[in-house]
């Protein structure tokens, strides 16, 4: 297909197509469960409602949201002690806009409330899970900050604010390299897991997880009061971490390699995902100010590598290169991660990207 002198929303809306196609919005997968794959996948659907006013993409996610949120307002299938299921209720914001239905508003309160009674290790920072005991994962910003901090904004709880800061600000301390600027995947306070080295980080920086910070971080600033003392802090890190990865974009294809710093080795691999969040991040951060229009020139080379990568078949687009979800390890481990075509969270990571590049680029 001629990817020639096309708007970066017209792909947009050729991958919420191609998956809208593919699935009823009650069998988006993992079913059932209400989960972020569904959430990021959705959450760049309801931002290209916004820029193309197609009412069938509002109506789509609507019904996924309907389908597990039920007539009193209870959220279904949703484990309590995992932020990666607390991630979709970013959705039902514009849905209680539109409607005013009080079910929206109850599951909010409900699910902002697991957040704000989240298991926290000694120094306050949030347990990624249940099951992950003391540890806090770069991911877990963007599974809980940009709820809390919209239901800050919206229902005037000032408290959801400083919690967001206070968790971006943990985790880039205990998770920073100072030589790179990049950060590790992740940290366990207790020191406990094989992974961590004196510090109690983990070995690698992993470019997906990398990717969730400055998208998170620049969602949450969108509903952060400019006279909110930390929003400053949090500007200068979502910065420096954008300007930490350019050195590690590749210089031939414009993309970023599945552990970020080590593109070197012939076995690392060039991934999609963590390239759309990267250009999603970059752009956002020229848009709002945050960032030098200097900075678009990375933006639009990552944007065009992703584009150059694209393929189609008869059921519409295909966004491949996606490392699946994966948890904390060694570099071994990143590296034999396996790949995907059209899993939901790498078609949410391009439609980001999408929706953010036609709006600078």
């Amino acid at each position: 297909m001629n990817t020639e002198a096309r708007r970066p929303l017209s792909y947009a809306k050729e991958a919420c197509d191609t998956l809208m196609r593919k699935f009823a919005p009650e069998d988006l997968p993992p079913k059932p469960q209400f989960h972020y794959h569904q959430g990021v996948f959705l959450s760049g659907m309801q931002k290209t409602y916004r820029l193309c006013g197609e009412e069938k993409y509002n109506a789509y996610l609507k019904a996924y949201v309907d389908a597990y949120i039920d007539g009193e307002g209870n959220v279904l299938h949703c484990n309590s002690g995992s932020m990666d299921d607390i991630m979709p209720g970013i959705l039902l914001y514009d849905l209680y806009e539109q409607t005013g239905d009080p079910r929206y508003k109850k599951a909010l309160d409900t699910l902002v409330g697991y957040i704000i009674d989240f298991r926290r290790n000694p120094e306050g920072g949030f347990w990624h899970k249940d099951v992950r005991p003391n540890q806090m994962w770069l991911d877990g910003l963007y599974m809980g900050g940009p709820i809390c901090a919209q239901y800050g904004k919206v229902f005037n709880r000032p408290l959801c604010f400083e919690v967001c800061a206070y968790q971006a600000l943990l985790m880039e301390a205990r998770t920073k390299d100072e030589k790179t600027g990049l950060l590790y995947h992740a940290y366990d306070q207790s020191h406990a897991m094989d992974w961590c080295d004196d510090k109690g980080r983990s070995a690698e920086f992993w470019g997906r997880s990398i990717g969730w910070v400055p998208v998170a971080i620049e969602d949450e600033l969108d509903f952060i009061p400019e006279d909110f003392a930390p929003r400053k802090e949090m500007i200068r890190m979502t910065t420096d971490l954008l300007k930490a990865l350019i050195p590690y974009q590749d210089e031939k294809t414009g993309l970023w390699y599945q552990v970020v710093d080590k593109g070197d080795d012939p076995r690392n691999w060039l991934e999609t995902s963590c390239s759309c969040l990267y250009v999603a991040a970059l752009c956002k951060a020229v848009r709002k100010g945050y960032l030098d229009k200097a900075y678009l020139q990375f933006a639009r080379k990552g944007y065009e590598g992703v584009i150059s990568r694209l393929k189609w078949d008869e059921k519409g687009i295909i966004i491949d290169g996606v490392c699946i979800g994966t948890g904390v390890g060694d570099y071994e481990h990143y590296l034999a991660r396996p790949t995907s075509a059209n899993d939901l969270h790498g078609m949410g990571a391009f439609i980001l990207m999408c929706q953010e590049a036609e709006q600078v680029l």
